[in-house]
């Protein structure tokens, strides 16, 4: 018998998003109207909707749902705004986001993803979406400034200058890892002028970014 996506995907929102502090009626739609399977391999289409990040080798995974939906709440995305979305392995988020924001710029470091999930987007007739190659930590100035920069995987640490391809007013939200496994918080950084405000939200987990943890020089 075949899967019913849809139920699975109204069942995830009801009972995994809008019941775990998630009120930003934008981004529970946003997720709602965006199916998760297209942007699996279909061997893996099964686990769209398990609660937790879903692997999809070599070190890289989607994003789990309520951790998404949380950051996409700390970044208050505005439809007028430009995104810089930061290692979205299977085009997922970058889906959601195109609902949100005008433009997604979605930086991956791995040129193989980085095409499959280029095609599941325009399958899915998603248009304001591109993806961009680069280190996850220097960003992608040339598009730059961004009012969001959201990382859709763990960081050791913030990049500083990367913080500096926000617009004035612009928010960055991460999980940073707090070196303790399976233990995390969300931080969010906002840009006014050339003062860069920063406060823990709340606690979340998830894998963090390859070449993303912490190491010396990177400090915010």
């Amino acid at each position: 018998m075949a899967m019913d996506y849809a139920g699975a995907r109204f069942n995830m929102v009801e009972n995994q998003i809008r019941t775990n502090k998630v009120h930003d009626l934008n981004v529970s739609g946003a997720i709602s109207s965006t199916p998760r399977e297209p942007f699996l391999p279909k061997s893996m289409r099964g686990f769209a909707y398990v609660d937790e990040d879903v692997s999809v080798g070599g070190g890289r995974f989607m994003i789990e749902p309520l951790v998404l939906a949380r950051l996409l709440q700390a970044a208050a995305v505005q439809s007028t705004d430009v995104v810089l979305a930061i290692g979205d392995a299977t085009g997922w988020a970058s889906a959601v986001l195109s609902k949100l924001a005008s433009t997604v710029v979605t930086l991956e470091t791995d040129v193989d993803l980085s095409a499959k999930a280029s095609q599941a987007l325009s399958d899915q007739g998603v248009d304001n979406v591109a993806y961009v190659g680069g280190s996850f930590a220097g960003g992608f100035a040339a598009q730059a400034p961004y009012n969001v920069i959201i990382f859709l995987g763990a960081v050791g640490e913030i990049p500083s200058g990367l913080c500096r391809q926000l617009s004035d007013g612009g928010r960055l939200v991460a999980v940073v890892d707090s070196g303790t496994r399976g233990a995390g918080k969300v931080v969010q950084v906002v840009r006014v002028g050339d003062t860069f405000g920063r406060r823990a939200l709340f606690d979340a987990a998830t894998p963090t970014l390859p070449g993303m943890a912490s190491k010396p020089g990177f400090i915010f």
